[in-house]
């Protein structure tokens, strides 16, 4: 039977989509139905109608389903940024988790049961270090700043923002009201004029600090001097504006050279017990808290024991490859964002770490020349694409033991994951990390293994294990680190950690931080070492 537009239908919503859109069916056809819960019962009108599937909006909710709430955001019906709003969290967890199962098993082809589960966020609220804002008009023409509605480039004012900080909710307001002051126009895209394209904050969860980036397509505005003036003064935390020229004409938000109008060029901020600068154009994942824990997950999957040969994709601004250097030989970083790489080069020294080196190149050309270099574990952080035909080329030419798969969006990655396994690889396990609650957006983690690799092993590894035994999870090891460098000041490694730990008889999992063989050389932790990181387990209560 085929459905017909503007007419209403009753329904009810079974499923979601991979962008959180309600599913029902109707009279045998799949409609797609905004702002839905699974359960929900009710009156839908049909917008569109293709030939295989309908489009419709809810006309009015005839029994809620258990998993609705009042959303917190009153711009929650009207932007396009959160789609899960109007659920309770423990539902998108859910949906998320069944989300990353269906990619692998229905594109992927691999066992649903490969995935362990997925890590909750500690809050739903004001955990994005990053707001990047479009800036318009509205119908009086008073200068707004906000989100696109769902498909278009409309903006719908937002002041305060429940996922961003609102610290940069603050910024933007002294941006929007010093335009509107002094005149500076925004950007209109249809036109092609105007000035201020973007208000760009990023903030450092562990630093405190904050950075304005202005995204603007001319160099001359007038009171800038006053912004920055009006700026230091609302704001005691930033260390840095500056200003972004961007004369593109199209979506790319960054343009190519960016000024300092006062203060830093860099964000200083802490992440895993390294200390990084941060240049606006550097990758740096947006969630603090959850972060910590994908990057530990990636560490513990790619089971290193001190004496492996570690490349790693895609590395921005050297955030995991300064975590896999701690338990690895070497690690070579590959990022293509020129600014990006001088980061991570400066990070790497800052943290004396000297077991790294990065190049600046793509990752599938850089990692085609790496190929006939013996590498023990890869390590890949894509973008949404996933990996492109040159990176997979790259890798199967390469044939590392065990690849490391951290992924922002599970369809590419089940693609790659299927590519990868026809041809000798098996994914062993995977784990997703919700790092962006109340969006459709979600990261995941996968290990996979060379099955006729001589190096092959199998790593074991539960979420629950990844703070181990019962001692060791009252401190981790970066919690282990610093208070060692507080109250020694000594670096330790995680080997060395591991290393006195055994002395004392707390049970390492296995794989973590052994050698691959009996007369494999690790180097060993130096007596005063020992002595200060067995000071820090009594103080955790590891030890008496």
């Amino acid at each position: 039977m085929e459905l017909v537009k503007n007419k209403i239908y009753r329904c009810q919503i079974t499923d979601y989509t991979a962008d959180g859109t309600g599913f029902a069916r109707i009279d045998g056809r799949a409609v797609f139905v905004p702002r839905t819960a699974i359960g929900d019962q009710c009156d839908v009108r049909i917008v569109k109608v293709t030939k295989n599937v309908a489009f419709a909006r809810m006309e009015k909710l005839i029994v809620p389903s258990g998993d609705r709430i009042a959303p917190a955001c009153p711009a929650a019906d009207r932007c396009g940024g959160c789609c899960y709003q109007h659920i309770s969290y423990e539902a998108e967890l859910r949906a998320k988790e069944k989300k990353v199962r269906d990619a692998l098993t229905r594109i992927g082809g691999q066992d649903g049961a490969k995935l362990l589960g997925i890590t909750g966020a500690p809050t739903t609220e004001h955990y994005r270090n990053k707001a990047q804002y479009p800036v318009g008009l509205d119908a009086d023409g008073r200068v707004v700043t906000g989100f696109y509605r769902p498909r278009s480039h409309d903006i719908v004012p937002v002041e305060r923002c429940l996922i961003q900080s609102e610290t940069a909710d603050r910024i933007t307001a002294v941006v929007r009201e010093w335009m509107q002051e002094f005149g500076v126009p925004p950007y209109d895209h249809a036109k092609k004029r105007g000035a201020v394209r973007h208000i760009y904050v990023r903030v450092g969860e562990k630093s405190g600090e904050s950075q304005l980036t202005l995204i603007a397509a001319t160099r001359k505005m007038p009171a800038l001097d006053v912004l920055v003036q009006r700026l230091r003064v609302c704001e005691p935390s930033l260390t840095g504006i500056l200003l972004n020229h961007n004369q593109r004409e199209d979506n790319v938000i960054m343009g190519d050279r960016t000024d300092v109008l006062w203060g830093e060029p860099m964000l200083e901020d802490r992440l895993c017990g390294h200390s990084f600068l941060l240049s606006p154009e550097a990758f740096y994942q947006v969630n603090h808290a959850q972060a910590e824990q994908l990057y530990r997950c990636a560490v513990a999957f790619a089971g290193l024991t001190g004496q492996e040969t570690v490349i790693d994709l895609y590395c921005g601004a050297g955030t995991i490859t300064l975590a896999l250097a701690e338990q690895a030989k070497t690690v070579i970083g590959v990022e293509i964002v020129p600014e990006a790489v001088e980061n991570a080069r400066r990070n790497a020294q800052r943290n004396g770490v000297e077991n790294v080196e990065f190049l600046c190149a793509d990752a599938g050309q850089a990692a085609q020349r790496l190929a006939a270099r013996p590498v023990d574990v890869l390590v890949v952080d894509p973008p949404r694409k996933g990996l492109d035909e040159t990176a997979r080329d790259a890798i199967l030419k390469m044939q590392p033991p065990r690849v490391v798969y951290v992924s922002c969006d599970p369809a590419t990655l089940a693609r790659d994951v299927a590519e990868l396994c026809g041809t000798g690889y098996r994914l062993e396990r995977a784990q997703a990390f919700d790092l962006f609650p109340r969006t459709n957006h979600v990261e995941t983690v996968c290990l996979l293994s060379k099955l006729n690799a001589k190096q092959h092993i199998e790593v074991e590894i539960k979420m629950d294990e990844l703070d181990l035994t019962a001692a060791e999870s009252k401190a981790t090891y970066e919690e282990i680190k610093a208070y060692v460098l507080e109250h020694s000041g000594m670096k330790v490694s995680s080997l060395y950690i591991a290393q006195v730990k055994q002395k004392c008889g707390i049970i390492e999992r296995e794989n973590y931080n052994k050698p691959k063989s009996e007369d494999a050389k690790q180097p060993q932790c130096p007596p005063e070492k020992e002595k200060a990181i067995m000071e820090a387990l009594k103080h955790f209560g590891m030890i008496l």
